[in-house]
């Protein structure tokens, strides 16, 4: 490296639409989300005018809203089918 190069920058940030994308939203649900303050929003961070998450917490997101359905039916086992 030069002295005229700049480092590689490194970050496990993700950007708004690259975000949007690791959630499978579109880029305007995390806009409205944030603007109607959701209390349901993923974390994130403001960097000056742009918005950052961190894929840990995006992660964590989508764990605290996963939904389980219970059917009504029983589990079975091979005994009980004879």
């Amino acid at each position: 490296m030069t002295t005229t190069e700049a480092a590689p920058i490194t970050s496990d940030l993700l950007d708004e639409s690259q975000a949007a994308q690791y959630c499978h939203l579109s880029k305007k649900t995390l806009q409205a989300w944030r603007s109607a303050k959701n209390p349901n929003q993923p974390p994130y961070m403001k960097l000056g005018r742009r918005m950052f998450y961190r894929p840990a917490d995006l992660d964590a997101w989508q764990l605290s809203n996963m939904h389980f359905v219970i059917s009504g039916m029983r589990d079975r086992t091979p005994t009980d089918e004879a």
